[in-house]
């Protein structure tokens, strides 16, 4: 049983014995009266408790009971949308901090809430608010049609799911196109990234592009290098992981492809422009203190040909992050991706995988093995530059975050590719790959939205886990219920 039924359950109980210190009121001073309490509703969906009668000052009514551990949960249990709630004449909470004294039902009606936390006994007020904390502290996403989604068959459920997966991966086609455009217009008119946000003119909107326009196999791979780096950056660090390889731009880079210690050059580049680099001097053990003072002498000879941003080691979040995904460590895993996509030709090789491979699993095993890095050099045993590591890093890209490069960057980037290219049967297989690929992520939202809808391991397959997402952020989370399927049929 989940812990906010659990601390429910436990005011059903007090609702049901009356066991109050004083006399009940509402917060503006009416008194309260309970002429019956109900009877407890132990069927699924609807009010807790029905066919209650209350007396509030001089008037009585008689309908239904809802009671929430705190005011919040009215809507945050979609009770606001649910027409089941229409005859609910008191809302119950134990707690009301914020002072809100109604709650309103799907139909407009305003319906007094009242706190029980002023009429109980000391020590039951204290259990109760430890089992509210303990619920609150556990509750991360939490989705209006919770307690009545079980009424939508599976097959309905992840129909919807499956159509906003397809729909989001059309999306994330439309945003790499959108960028293409971007990136192919400033080297029209010879214009690097500019350091500040800026607004394509009017020339930019009036253009119409051609295939032709995006030839040059750079646009592709600065895209597909800003897209890994910010998929590299999680949800806390990816804004700027994006901005970092927007501003280094890829032919400064590319100067040095030939240079056998090119590797060692990238992470000199990476790590003083983002910022991240301490003084050698601040550094007391030798081994550092070696590595940062060859990543400080390399960036000295090569910093005045860059004329890019430069970052602040206080723009990057370390705080709440496993050790695994410090900014540190994906910089590293980064510019050895950098490495496979310029000196490993990544796009040749990834268009060769959808041209010899007709099997779904050889394009993913092919896929995963050019994204996967392993751990190795400095950062195979450090966090940052003054924290090593308990144990050896294995793997600076894991499969589980070259699943989600593949999914959100690799797939949209080719899809676009070859329909720009009227390559229409490769199009087709990648997007094939997409509804077929089951991903090894973690995503505690997308656990807590199948869990919701009690549909298992079903977000394993990338187009539901990708849905999932989609019905969170655009449905869930903005109370859009009426707009979304499930809500439709549950709330109606």
């Amino acid at each position: 049983m989940k812990q906010d039924k659990v601390l429910e359950k436990f005011l059903y109980e007090i609702w049901k014995s009356q066991d109050f210190v004083k006399e009940l009121e509402t917060s503006d001073g009416q008194l309260v009266k309970i002429v019956d309490p109900g009877s407890e509703n132990k069927e699924t969906g609807g009010p807790d408790f029905k066919h209650a009668k209350i007396q509030i000052g001089n008037l009585t009514f008689s309908g239904d009971i809802e009671i929430d551990g705190v005011h919040s949960d009215w809507k945050a249990h979609g009770h606001h949308l649910n027409k089941k709630y229409n005859s609910v004449i008191l809302h119950i909470v134990f707690n009301n901090s914020h002072r809100d004294s109604y709650v309103y039902t799907q139909d407009g009606r305003k319906v007094q809430s009242f706190s029980l936390e002023p009429f109980l006994k000391s020590s039951l007020r204290e259990k109760i608010q430890q089992a509210i904390l303990t619920e609150r502290s556990g509750r991360i996403n939490k989705m209006p049609c919770a307690e009545v989604n079980n009424e939508i068959p599976e097959k309905e459920k992840l129909d919807f799911i499956y159509e906003l997966g397809l729909g989001r991966f059309k999306q994330k086609c439309e945003k790499v196109l959108g960028r293409l455009k971007e990136l192919a217009y400033l080297k029209e008119i010879n214009l690097k990234e500019p350091v500040i946000h800026y607004e394509p003119d009017e020339n930019f909107y009036k253009k119409e592009f051609k295939p032709g326009d995006f030839s040059d196999t750079g646009l592709w791979e600065q895209m597909i290098y800003e897209s890994m780096f910010e998929a590299l950056g999680f949800s806390k660090n990816k804004d700027i992981m994006h901005r970092l390889a927007s501003s280094v731009d890829l032919n400064f880079l590319k100067e040095f492809t030939k240079d056998e210690d090119f590797l060692l050059k990238l992470e000199s580049i990476f790590f003083n422009i983002s910022g991240l680099l301490p003084a050698p001097d601040k550094i007391p053990d030798e081994e550092t203190s070696v590595y940062i003072r060859s990543l400080v002498e390399l960036w000295s000879v090569h910093k005045t040909d860059y004329d890019g941003r430069i970052f602040h080691q206080t723009q990057w979040n370390f705080a709440k992050l496993r050790p695994y995904n410090f900014p540190t460590i994906r910089i590293a895993g980064g510019v050895r991706l950098l490495c496979q996509l310029i000196r490993g030709k990544m796009i040749q090789a990834i268009i060769k995988d959808f041209e010899n491979y007709n099997n779904n699993k050889q394009i993913i095993s092919s896929l995963r093995s050019q994204l996967i890095v392993k751990g190795e050099g400095f950062w195979h045993n450090h966090y940052t530059f003054d924290q090593e590591a308990n144990i050896k890093i294995n793997y600076f890209v894991g499969v589980s975050r070259a699943d989600e490069i593949i999914i959100n960057v690799i797939l949209p980037v080719f899809s676009v590719y070859f329909d720009l290219y009227n390559r229409k049967d490769l199009a087709a297989r990648v997007q094939k790959v997409y509804l077929n690929y089951y991903q090894q992520s973690e995503n505690s939202l997308v656990f807590e939205v199948a869990d919701t809808l009690n549909l298992n391991d079903a977000w394993k397959r990338s187009v539901l886990y990708q849905g999932m997402i989609d019905l969170f952020r655009n449905f869930c989370s903005k109370d859009n219920c009426m707009e979304c399927l499930i809500g439709k049929k549950v709330f109606s």
